[in-house]
């Protein structure tokens, strides 16, 4: 038989000093790797193998994407993310062109190289020497045996240790680990110490425990049900995995026998078992270490890969079982979504050991989201002085928390997620970061879809990932995208206390009143929630001038953020309050208010919205101190040095009646304007900047320019939503168009918030002077 029939071939495509393999999914650049996402490598292959050809966007997409809706900005991250590999400037492109308004297409000259399988088997496992002295025919005979047998048996090793050997598309379920010690120390810990070590590789992909309950429910098991052998290997099958690894530790004297193996889950056949042992109970987590790198290393990884990310357990969780078995309760409790279950178990974890720096960082996390920023920043804190004391992918969560918590600097904090995905391509996390904690901040909506669109198909049963998501839509205006987004998370059994406030937002854009009312009613009583959303029923009360309601809700939402011990959450619903009450002309009780924030935190946004307070209630000297002390303390907080700082010197050098300062203050902020600084899922803070102008620009009697800021607040209605400046718009621009002449406008202007306001208290100062400034115009 002709050797081209014999041997199996596959293909490999170099450019430049470029070689891609398209079987192991490899870029490689000078033979050295270059880690790319799964979705930016079938891109660079569908361009490859069209080389020279334009490949349009349609196209791309339904490659890549097959039966999967997403944005077209999805396919524009991907090239972003895959000229930023290849090495590209932003106005270099040697390699991929793009094609105004079609397309795409490869550049560079792409040569084919065959490689023949069966001589790399050969070469990479069997190492034949042979001298040859005789030349007689017989001799080549022999050599040719020879050959044959090495061969033979090299390819015999090679496929049984193939199909002893997982791939980077393969999954794996981690089951529990069988504990016949009799100690309960070991249950949870062990599984959560090998989930850690595993979750160092860039070559292993363990199913999450977000998606291992939601097929827990379609087995119409418990969501926390206990992973036995028999349960993971039917799970590891409905999450079409290929193996469950099954632990179990055992008591011999004194000394403690750990074993893992991996089961196939499709043929219940061991695809590889390691163990170790432990002279006692102190060395247990030492020996789960060592199986954990012998078993990646039986799975397939290389030595070097295995070698490089491999910190100890001890170092990368904690040498103390008992905190281990604590951080482990906590990671359970918060796969449910529930911060206020798993907080407590992340603070005894640091009580049994200080210098946990991994239970550090998920309390800060937890305490962020629990509506606790500045306490959060002290936990996260803490996880940076001990980051050495962690693995890689932990170290690159503290890291991002650090600068988007502690510093505030969305730069850093952005990096630190793109060299996250650069070595770790298949985490979600670092995409649900950029998604929901850094592009809102910045304004920066369409790269906030485009990251929740890439979290969610990373890990489609994270909760997260799509209410954020729902967010980013709601933002950009998008309403029926953010629907569709509720309905994708409902078809997946997704529910949490978070989906409220972003179906909250939804109606109160449809103006479905019974819509807020279910969401509210769903709220009540809920520690989790209900405080943030009596806050944003209270803003809604006050969008149209009910201000003595909006009051009342305000202050039940202090009270029961109080009850539920979140003090700096209680300071900003004050806060809030305050700040609504200033806007409106109710100066006595903006400082009343803003008084009462104060006493219960001084948090960068309760501090924020005192001083902003105080100085619509003409209050400029307590207003500057704040600022100051705002400026000192977060001196690289892009929020702050770009969104609260420049508003709040707008405003005070309008107070002193300085319009032409005001409107020079806040150029700093116009890169950021329309950014939110959320608390929570909850915004209070989206677009003040534009609304500082508008004022500006009327002091300056420059109506045109106001009417202009006025009327982006109102074309913004999925960011401002509402509060209180969405309202205080229409009357901006009431009065900009008065100083424009423009009668006719200016009228229907008033008449427009005066049918807002039909139902408003009618002794607030504001309403008062808007009537006042209607009738002159009559």
């Amino acid at each position: 038989m002709p050797g081209s029939e014999s041997q199996q071939l596959r293909e490999i495509y170099e450019f430049g000093p470029f070689r891609v393999d398209p079987e192991k999914e490899i870029l490689l650049r000078a033979g050295e790797p270059i880690p790319l996402q799964p979705k930016t490598f079938q891109i660079l292959l569908v361009l490859v193998r069209n080389n020279r050809e334009l490949v349009t966007k349609d196209d791309l997409m339904k490659t890549v994407w097959p039966d999967t809706f997403v944005e077209e900005t999805n396919l524009s991250r991907n090239i972003f993310m895959l000229r930023k590999a290849l090495g590209e400037s932003p106005q270099d492109h040697q390699y991929i062109l793009t094609v105004p308004g079609r397309g795409y297409r490869f550049a560079e000259n792409v040569r084919l190289v065959p490689e023949q399988e069966l001589s790399i088997v050969a070469a990479n496992h069997s190492k034949v020497e042979v001298q040859i002295v005789e030349t007689k025919p017989w001799g080549w005979f022999l050599l040719a045996a020879i050959v044959v047998l090495a061969v033979g048996a090299g390819t015999t090793w090679y496929l049984r240790q193939r199909s002893h050997v997982l791939t980077e598309k393969d999954t794996i379920v981690l089951a529990d680990f069988a504990n016949s010690t009799g100690d309960t120390v070991f249950d949870d810990t062990l599984r959560q110490g090998l989930s850690v070590q595993l979750e160092q590789s860039p070559y292993l992909s363990i199913v999450s425990d977000d998606r291992i309950r939601q097929i827990l429910q379609l087995m119409a098991q418990p969501s926390d049900a206990r992973l036995t052998p028999e349960i993971a290997r039917d799970l590891c099958q409905r999450a079409e995995s290929t193996a469950v690894l099954e632990g179990s530790i055992a008591r011999i004297g004194t000394e403690y026998l750990l074993i893992v193996k991996a089961v196939s889950c499709a043929s219940g056949e061991t695809l590889a078992s390691t163990e170790a042992q432990a002279s006692d109970k102190n060395h247990v987590l030492d020996a789960l270490g060592t199986i954990a790198a012998g078993m990646r290393s039986k799975l397939g990884e290389s030595r070097g890969t295995v070698k490089q990310f491999d910190t100890p357990l001890e170092q990368a969780t904690t040498p103390s079982l008992d905190a281990l078995k604590a951080f482990s309760m906590g990671m359970k409790a918060l796969s449910t979504v529930r911060v206020s279950v798993a907080i407590p178990f992340f603070k005894q974890a640091i009580q049994l050991d200080p210098n946990f720096a991994l239970a550090y960082a998920w309390l800060g996390l937890c305490s962020n989201v629990a509506g606790e920023p500045a306490l959060g920043a002290e936990y996260t804190r803490k996880a940076y002085e001990l980051r050495d004391r962690v693995s890689l992918p932990e170290k690159y969560l503290i890291m991002v928390r650090f600068n988007k918590q502690v510093t505030g600097n969305m730069e850093k904090a952005e990096q630190a997620c793109q060299v996250w995905i650069q070595a770790y391509p298949r985490a979600a996390m670092p995409h649900t970061f950029l998604a929901g904690s850094i592009y809102p901040n910045t304004g920066q909506y369409e790269k906030s879809v485009e990251e929740g669109t890439e979290a969610i198909l990373l890990n489609p049963d994270y909760s997260a990932s799509y209410y954020l998501s729902m967010l980013s839509y709601i933002s950009l205006n998008r309403i029926d995208q953010a629907k569709l987004i509720y309905q994708h998370a409902l078809d997946r059994k997704l529910m949490g206390p978070y989906f409220y406030m972003p179906l909250y937002e939804i109606a109160f854009l449809e103006n479905d009143a019974d819509g807020k009312a279910r969401q509210m009613k769903a709220a009540e009583g809920d520690p989790e929630v209900e405080g943030t959303m009596l806050s944003s029923d209270a803003d809604s009360a006050a969008f149209i001038g009910r201000l003595r309601d909006a009051r009342e809700l305000s202050r039940r939402a202090a009270d029961s953020a109080q009850r539920a011990e979140k003090n700096e959450a209680a300071a900003t619903f004050m806060a809030v309050s305050a700040l609504r009450d200033g806007l409106f002309g109710d100066k006595e009780e903006a400082r009343r208010s803003a008084d009462l924030a104060l006493d219960r935190s001084t948090g960068r946004d309760v501090q924020y919205g005192a001083a902003l307070a105080f100085a619509y209630a003409g209050d400029d000297h307590r207003a500057q101190v704040l600022t100051d002390d705002l400026a000192r303390r977060f001196p690289e907080d892009t929020v702050v040095q770009f969104n609260f700082l420049p508003t709040l010197r707008a405003k005070l050098a309008n107070n002193r009646g300085n319009p032409a300062e005001a409107i020079e203050r806040l150029r700093a902020a116009a890169p950021y304007e329309l950014g939110q600084s959320t608390f929570s899922t909850y915004c209070w803070t989206a677009m003040y900047p534009v609304f500082a102008r508008g004022e500006a620009y009327l002091a300056a009697r420059r109506g045109g320019e106001a009417v202009a800021e006025f009327q982006r607040i109102m074309d913004h209605l999925g960011i401002v939503l509402n509060q209180p400046v969405g309202a205080l718009a229409r009357l901006g621009l009431a009065q900009a168009y008065v100083l424009e002449g423009e009668r006719a406008k200016a009228r229907a202007a008033y008449e427009d918030f005066f049918a807002l306001w039909k139902h408003a208290d009618a002794d607030v100062p504001i309403l008062k002077q808007a009537n006042v400034e209607y009738s002159r115009l009559k």
